[in-house]
Protein backbone atom coordinates (compact mmCIF):
# COMPACT_ATOMS: atom_id res chain seq x y z
CA UNK A 1 0.00 0.00 0.00
CA UNK A 2 3.01 2.28 0.00
CA UNK A 3 3.27 4.97 -2.63
CA UNK A 4 5.58 4.45 -5.60
CA UNK A 5 7.23 7.76 -4.70
CA UNK A 6 8.93 7.91 -1.32
CA UNK A 7 11.33 9.88 0.85
CA UNK A 8 13.76 8.59 3.49
CA UNK A 9 16.45 10.17 5.67
CA UNK A 10 19.29 8.51 7.55
CA UNK A 11 21.39 11.11 9.29
CA UNK A 12 22.18 13.62 6.55
CA UNK A 13 21.67 11.11 3.74
CA UNK A 14 18.48 11.82 1.78
CA UNK A 15 17.01 9.19 -0.54
CA UNK A 16 14.10 9.72 -2.94
CA UNK A 17 12.43 6.74 -4.58
CA UNK A 18 10.61 7.00 -7.88
CA UNK A 19 9.40 3.61 -9.07
CA UNK A 20 12.50 1.44 -9.55
CA UNK A 21 14.95 4.36 -9.40
CA UNK A 22 16.62 5.69 -6.25
CA UNK A 23 18.27 9.10 -5.92
CA UNK A 24 20.60 9.59 -2.95
CA UNK A 25 22.42 12.73 -1.85
CA UNK A 26 23.35 14.66 1.28
CA UNK A 27 21.56 17.51 3.06
CA UNK A 28 24.82 18.83 4.51
CA UNK A 29 25.79 22.31 3.38
CA UNK A 30 29.44 21.23 3.19
CA UNK A 31 28.67 18.43 0.74
CA UNK A 32 30.35 18.56 -2.66
CA UNK A 33 27.00 18.18 -4.41
CA UNK A 34 27.42 14.56 -5.51
CA UNK A 35 24.33 12.57 -6.51
CA UNK A 36 24.08 8.80 -6.50
CA UNK A 37 21.49 7.23 -8.82
CA UNK A 38 20.54 3.57 -8.82
CA UNK A 39 18.07 2.06 -11.28
CA UNK A 40 16.88 -1.39 -10.23
CA UNK A 41 15.36 -2.16 -13.63
CA UNK A 42 18.69 -1.57 -15.40
CA UNK A 43 20.92 -3.19 -12.77
CA UNK A 44 23.30 -5.91 -13.83
CA UNK A 45 21.76 -9.37 -13.51
CA UNK A 46 24.04 -11.79 -11.67
CA UNK A 47 24.05 -15.55 -12.07
CA UNK A 48 23.35 -16.01 -8.37
CA UNK A 49 21.40 -13.06 -7.10
CA UNK A 50 21.08 -12.38 -3.41
CA UNK A 51 17.33 -12.35 -3.36
CA UNK A 52 14.46 -14.01 -1.58
CA UNK A 53 11.01 -14.81 -2.90
CA UNK A 54 7.67 -14.41 -1.15
CA UNK A 55 4.49 -16.22 -2.06
CA UNK A 56 2.39 -13.07 -2.44
CA UNK A 57 3.10 -9.40 -3.06
CA UNK A 58 5.04 -7.66 -0.29
CA UNK A 59 3.08 -4.95 1.55
CA UNK A 60 5.59 -3.91 4.24
CA UNK A 61 9.04 -4.79 5.53
CA UNK A 62 11.36 -3.87 8.37
CA UNK A 63 14.85 -4.73 9.59
CA UNK A 64 15.62 -6.04 13.04
CA UNK A 65 17.56 -3.77 15.38
CA UNK A 66 20.60 -6.02 14.94
CA UNK A 67 20.21 -5.67 11.13
CA UNK A 68 20.78 -9.42 10.77
CA UNK A 69 17.30 -10.24 9.46
CA UNK A 70 14.53 -8.53 7.54
CA UNK A 71 10.82 -9.20 8.13
CA UNK A 72 8.54 -9.11 5.11
CA UNK A 73 4.73 -8.93 5.34
CA UNK A 74 2.72 -9.97 2.30
CA UNK A 75 -0.74 -9.60 0.87
CA UNK A 76 -1.95 -13.00 2.08
CA UNK A 77 -1.29 -12.09 5.74
CA UNK A 78 1.99 -13.95 6.30
CA UNK A 79 5.30 -12.65 7.68
CA UNK A 80 8.55 -14.16 6.43
CA UNK A 81 12.04 -13.50 7.76
CA UNK A 82 15.15 -13.46 5.59
CA UNK A 83 18.75 -13.52 6.73
CA UNK A 84 20.93 -10.58 5.73
CA UNK A 85 24.15 -12.44 6.57
CA UNK A 86 23.10 -15.56 4.62
CA UNK A 87 21.35 -14.11 1.54
CA UNK A 88 20.94 -17.49 -0.17
CA UNK A 89 18.97 -18.87 2.76
CA UNK A 90 15.27 -19.40 2.07
CA UNK A 91 12.71 -17.26 3.82
CA UNK A 92 11.25 -18.60 7.06
CA UNK A 93 7.53 -18.30 7.78
CA UNK A 94 7.18 -16.56 11.15
CA UNK A 95 3.47 -15.90 11.61
CA UNK A 96 0.23 -15.43 9.73
CA UNK A 97 -3.05 -13.51 9.82
CA UNK A 98 -6.37 -14.38 8.23
CA UNK A 99 -6.40 -11.04 6.39
CA UNK A 100 -4.04 -8.82 4.43
CA UNK A 101 -1.18 -7.26 6.39
CA UNK A 102 -0.63 -3.55 5.87
CA UNK A 103 2.32 -2.85 8.17
CA UNK A 104 4.88 -4.60 10.36
CA UNK A 105 7.15 -3.27 13.11
CA UNK A 106 9.56 -4.53 15.75
CA UNK A 107 10.17 -3.45 19.31
CA UNK A 108 13.59 -1.78 19.77
CA UNK A 109 14.91 -4.85 21.62
CA UNK A 110 13.65 -7.22 18.86
CA UNK A 111 11.54 -9.11 21.41
CA UNK A 112 8.12 -8.40 19.85
CA UNK A 113 6.75 -8.39 16.31
CA UNK A 114 3.84 -6.01 15.75
CA UNK A 115 1.55 -6.56 12.78
CA UNK A 116 -1.39 -4.52 11.49
CA UNK A 117 -4.04 -6.01 9.22
CA UNK A 118 -7.05 -5.08 7.15
CA UNK A 119 -9.49 -6.44 9.74
CA UNK A 120 -8.89 -3.67 12.30
CA UNK A 121 -6.42 -5.63 14.45
CA UNK A 122 -2.92 -4.95 15.79
CA UNK A 123 -1.25 -8.11 17.06
CA UNK A 124 1.78 -8.21 19.36
CA UNK A 125 3.66 -11.53 19.08
CA UNK A 126 6.87 -12.86 20.59
CA UNK A 127 9.68 -12.77 18.03
CA UNK A 128 11.27 -16.00 19.28
CA UNK A 129 7.91 -17.80 19.39
CA UNK A 130 5.49 -15.95 17.06
CA UNK A 131 2.69 -18.41 17.83
CA UNK A 132 2.66 -16.90 21.34
CA UNK A 133 0.59 -13.72 21.26
CA UNK A 134 1.38 -11.17 23.95
CA UNK A 135 -1.62 -8.88 23.31
CA UNK A 136 -4.02 -7.34 20.81
CA UNK A 137 -4.54 -3.61 20.38
CA UNK A 138 -8.24 -3.39 19.50
CA UNK A 139 -10.35 -0.30 18.90
CA UNK A 140 -10.05 0.68 15.26
CA UNK A 141 -13.19 0.23 13.18
CA UNK A 142 -11.46 0.08 9.78
CA UNK A 143 -8.20 -1.30 8.40
CA UNK A 144 -5.03 -0.33 10.31
CA UNK A 145 -2.92 1.54 7.77
CA UNK A 146 0.25 2.38 9.73
CA UNK A 147 1.94 1.55 13.04
CA UNK A 148 5.05 3.07 14.61
CA UNK A 149 6.88 2.16 17.81
CA UNK A 150 7.82 5.61 19.12
CA UNK A 151 11.61 6.16 19.04
CA UNK A 152 12.90 6.86 22.54
CA UNK A 153 9.70 5.48 24.09
CA UNK A 154 9.89 1.72 23.46
CA UNK A 155 6.67 1.00 25.35
CA UNK A 156 4.48 3.28 23.19
CA UNK A 157 2.88 2.58 19.82
CA UNK A 158 1.18 4.95 17.37
CA UNK A 159 -1.42 3.60 14.95
CA UNK A 160 -3.63 5.03 12.22
CA UNK A 161 -6.61 3.63 10.40
CA UNK A 162 -9.20 4.10 7.70
CA UNK A 163 -11.56 5.22 10.47
CA UNK A 164 -9.72 8.61 10.46
CA UNK A 165 -8.27 8.17 13.95
CA UNK A 166 -4.79 8.33 15.44
CA UNK A 167 -4.32 6.20 18.56
CA UNK A 168 -1.62 5.87 21.21
CA UNK A 169 -1.11 2.49 22.90
CA UNK A 170 0.81 0.67 25.56
CA UNK A 171 1.13 -2.21 23.17
CA UNK A 172 2.49 -4.87 25.54
CA UNK A 173 -0.80 -4.95 27.47
CA UNK A 174 -3.01 -3.72 24.61
CA UNK A 175 -4.15 -0.63 26.52
CA UNK A 176 -5.28 2.42 24.54
CA UNK A 177 -3.97 5.66 26.02
CA UNK A 178 -5.32 8.26 23.61
CA UNK A 179 -7.52 8.54 20.52
CA UNK A 180 -7.84 11.54 18.19
CA UNK A 181 -10.44 11.91 15.44
CA UNK A 182 -8.52 13.49 12.55
CA UNK A 183 -11.70 14.35 10.66
CA UNK A 184 -12.69 16.76 13.45
CA UNK A 185 -9.43 18.68 13.02
CA UNK A 186 -10.20 19.71 9.45
CA UNK A 187 -11.57 23.15 8.78
CA UNK A 188 -15.24 23.27 7.69
CA UNK A 189 -14.27 24.95 4.44
CA UNK A 190 -12.16 22.00 3.33
CA UNK A 191 -13.75 20.49 0.18
CA UNK A 192 -12.41 17.04 1.10
CA UNK A 193 -13.84 17.16 4.61
CA UNK A 194 -16.66 14.73 3.79
CA UNK A 195 -14.36 12.13 2.26
CA UNK A 196 -12.82 9.16 4.02
CA UNK A 197 -9.06 9.18 4.34
CA UNK A 198 -6.30 7.17 5.95
CA UNK A 199 -2.84 8.05 7.19
CA UNK A 200 -0.14 6.87 4.78
CA UNK A 201 2.88 7.95 6.85
CA UNK A 202 3.67 8.48 10.56
CA UNK A 203 7.01 10.09 11.41
CA UNK A 204 8.47 11.17 14.75
CA UNK A 205 10.97 13.92 15.60
CA UNK A 206 12.78 13.03 18.82
CA UNK A 207 14.31 16.48 19.24
CA UNK A 208 10.92 18.19 19.66
CA UNK A 209 8.76 15.12 20.48
CA UNK A 210 6.67 15.89 17.40
CA UNK A 211 4.51 13.50 15.41
CA UNK A 212 3.66 14.30 11.79
CA UNK A 213 0.94 12.52 9.81
CA UNK A 214 0.48 12.41 6.06
CA UNK A 215 -2.89 11.34 4.65
CA UNK A 216 -3.34 9.54 1.36
CA UNK A 217 -5.79 11.95 -0.31
CA UNK A 218 -5.41 15.27 1.51
CA UNK A 219 -2.80 18.00 0.76
CA UNK A 220 -2.23 18.55 4.49
CA UNK A 221 0.11 17.33 7.22
CA UNK A 222 -1.13 17.06 10.82
CA UNK A 223 1.43 17.90 13.52
CA UNK A 224 1.08 16.69 17.13
CA UNK A 225 3.19 16.97 20.25
CA UNK A 226 3.69 13.76 22.20
CA UNK A 227 3.58 14.16 25.96
CA UNK A 228 5.04 10.86 27.15
CA UNK A 229 4.63 11.66 30.85
CA UNK A 230 0.92 12.46 30.39
CA UNK A 231 0.55 9.69 27.80
CA UNK A 232 -1.35 11.84 25.35
CA UNK A 233 -1.06 13.66 22.03
CA UNK A 234 -1.63 17.40 21.68
CA UNK A 235 -2.67 18.72 18.28
CA UNK A 236 -0.46 21.63 17.24
CA UNK A 237 -1.03 22.59 13.63
CA UNK A 238 -2.33 21.59 10.23
CA UNK A 239 0.18 22.33 7.47
CA UNK A 240 -1.52 23.08 4.15
CA UNK A 241 0.00 22.60 0.72
CA UNK A 242 -1.25 23.71 -2.71
CA UNK A 243 -0.07 20.44 -4.27
CA UNK A 244 -0.38 16.74 -3.53
CA UNK A 245 2.16 15.60 -0.92
CA UNK A 246 3.94 12.36 -1.80
CA UNK A 247 5.92 11.73 1.39
CA UNK A 248 7.42 13.32 4.52
CA UNK A 249 10.46 12.64 6.70
CA UNK A 250 12.12 14.27 9.71
CA UNK A 251 15.80 15.21 9.81
CA UNK A 252 16.89 15.59 13.43
CA UNK A 253 19.10 18.63 12.79
CA UNK A 254 16.82 20.39 10.31
CA UNK A 255 13.09 19.68 10.59
CA UNK A 256 10.39 18.23 8.34
CA UNK A 257 11.20 17.56 4.69
CA UNK A 258 8.14 17.44 2.42
CA UNK A 259 8.20 15.79 -1.01
CA UNK A 260 5.37 17.18 -3.14
CA UNK A 261 3.94 17.08 -6.65
CA UNK A 262 5.33 20.45 -7.72
CA UNK A 263 8.06 20.64 -10.34
CA UNK A 264 9.08 24.17 -9.35
CA UNK A 265 9.57 23.21 -5.68
CA UNK A 266 9.45 19.40 -5.28
CA UNK A 267 11.15 19.46 -1.88
CA UNK A 268 10.34 21.85 0.98
CA UNK A 269 11.69 22.15 4.52
CA UNK A 270 9.46 23.12 7.47
CA UNK A 271 10.48 23.80 11.07
CA UNK A 272 8.88 25.39 14.15
CA UNK A 273 9.50 29.09 14.75
CA UNK A 274 7.74 31.13 17.42
CA UNK A 275 5.36 28.32 18.30
CA UNK A 276 4.22 27.81 14.69
CA UNK A 277 5.53 25.63 11.90
CA UNK A 278 6.85 27.73 9.03
CA UNK A 279 8.39 26.91 5.64
CA UNK A 280 12.12 27.61 5.59
CA UNK A 281 13.18 30.08 2.87
CA UNK A 282 15.10 28.59 -0.02
CA UNK A 283 18.74 27.92 0.77
CA UNK A 284 21.65 26.68 -1.30
CA UNK A 285 21.01 23.15 -0.01
CA UNK A 286 17.29 23.11 -0.84
CA UNK A 287 17.95 24.59 -4.28
CA UNK A 288 20.55 21.91 -4.96
CA UNK A 289 18.17 19.13 -3.85
CA UNK A 290 15.29 20.53 -5.90
CA UNK A 291 17.57 20.72 -8.92
CA UNK A 292 18.34 17.01 -8.64
CA UNK A 293 14.65 16.12 -8.47
CA UNK A 294 13.74 18.41 -11.34
CA UNK A 295 16.27 16.56 -13.48
CA UNK A 296 14.44 13.28 -12.77
CA UNK A 297 10.93 14.69 -12.72
CA UNK A 298 9.59 12.38 -15.42
CA UNK A 299 10.43 9.34 -13.25
CA UNK A 300 8.73 10.77 -10.15
CA UNK A 301 5.63 11.98 -11.96
CA UNK A 302 5.18 8.72 -13.85
CA UNK A 303 5.57 6.58 -10.73
CA UNK A 304 3.07 8.61 -8.69
CA UNK A 305 0.19 7.97 -11.10
CA UNK A 306 0.36 4.22 -10.42
CA UNK A 307 -0.60 4.40 -6.74
CA UNK A 308 -4.29 4.25 -5.73
CA UNK A 309 -3.82 4.59 -1.97
CA UNK A 310 -6.16 2.82 0.44
CA UNK A 311 -9.40 3.34 -1.52
CA UNK A 312 -10.00 -0.35 -2.13
CA UNK A 313 -9.55 -1.43 1.50
CA UNK A 314 -12.67 0.06 3.08
CA UNK A 315 -15.41 -2.31 4.17
CA UNK A 316 -18.27 -2.54 1.70
CA UNK A 317 -21.63 -2.07 3.41
CA UNK A 318 -24.91 -3.28 1.91
CA UNK A 319 -28.12 -1.62 3.11
CA UNK A 320 -30.87 -4.02 2.04
CA UNK A 321 -33.19 -2.90 4.88
CA UNK A 322 -34.09 0.44 3.31
CA UNK A 323 -35.08 -1.18 0.00
CA UNK A 324 -37.14 -3.76 1.90
CA UNK A 325 -39.00 -1.06 3.86
CA UNK A 326 -39.63 0.91 0.68
CA UNK A 327 -41.11 -2.11 -1.10
CA UNK A 328 -43.21 -2.92 1.97
CA UNK A 329 -44.61 0.60 2.02
CA UNK A 330 -45.47 0.39 -1.69
CA UNK A 331 -47.18 -2.98 -1.18
CA UNK A 332 -49.30 -1.66 1.72
CA UNK A 333 -50.25 1.36 -0.34
CA UNK A 334 -51.39 -0.87 -3.23
CA UNK A 335 -53.43 -3.05 -0.87
CA UNK A 336 -55.19 -0.02 0.59
CA UNK A 337 -55.87 1.28 -2.91
CA UNK A 338 -57.48 -2.02 -3.99
CA UNK A 339 -59.55 -2.19 -0.80
CA UNK A 340 -60.81 1.34 -1.36
CA UNK A 341 -61.84 0.53 -4.93
CA UNK A 342 -63.79 -2.60 -3.88
CA UNK A 343 -65.78 -0.97 -1.06
CA UNK A 344 -69.01 1.04 -2.04
CA UNK A 345 -68.98 4.78 -1.49
CA UNK A 346 -70.54 6.02 1.75
CA UNK A 347 -73.84 7.99 1.63
CA UNK A 348 -73.56 11.72 1.92
CA UNK A 349 -74.75 13.24 5.24
CA UNK A 350 -78.37 14.57 5.29
CA UNK A 351 -79.71 12.42 2.43
CA UNK A 352 -82.72 10.11 3.04
CA UNK A 353 -82.72 6.47 2.17
CA UNK A 354 -84.85 5.52 -0.89
CA UNK A 355 -87.74 3.06 -0.42
CA UNK A 356 -89.02 0.42 -2.78
CA UNK A 357 -92.02 1.36 -4.97
CA UNK A 358 -95.42 0.29 -3.56
CA UNK A 359 -94.21 0.15 0.02
CA UNK A 360 -95.14 2.97 2.31
CA UNK A 361 -92.64 4.39 4.62
CA UNK A 362 -93.04 3.35 8.17
CA UNK A 363 -94.16 6.09 10.47
CA UNK A 364 -93.57 6.47 14.14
Amino acid sequence: MASSVGLALCGQALVVRGGSRFLATSTASSDDGSLFTYDCSAAEKKVQENKGSVVRRCTALTFTASEQRVLVADKSGDVYSFSVLEPHECGRLELGHLSMLLDVALSPDDRFVLTADRDEKIRVSWAEAPHCIESFCLGHTEFVSRILVVPGHPELLLSSSGDCTLRLWEYKNGRQLYCCDLASLQEPAEPQGHKRFAVSRIVFWSQESCVALLCDCLPVVFVFHLSACRQQLVFKQQLKFPHHVWDIAFEEAQGLWVLQDCREAPLALWRPAGGQWQPVPDSAVSQRLCGYLQGSWAVLEGSATVDDGFCGLYKATFDNMSSYLKKKEERLHQQQEKKRQRSPPLAAPGRTKKTRPGRAALGC
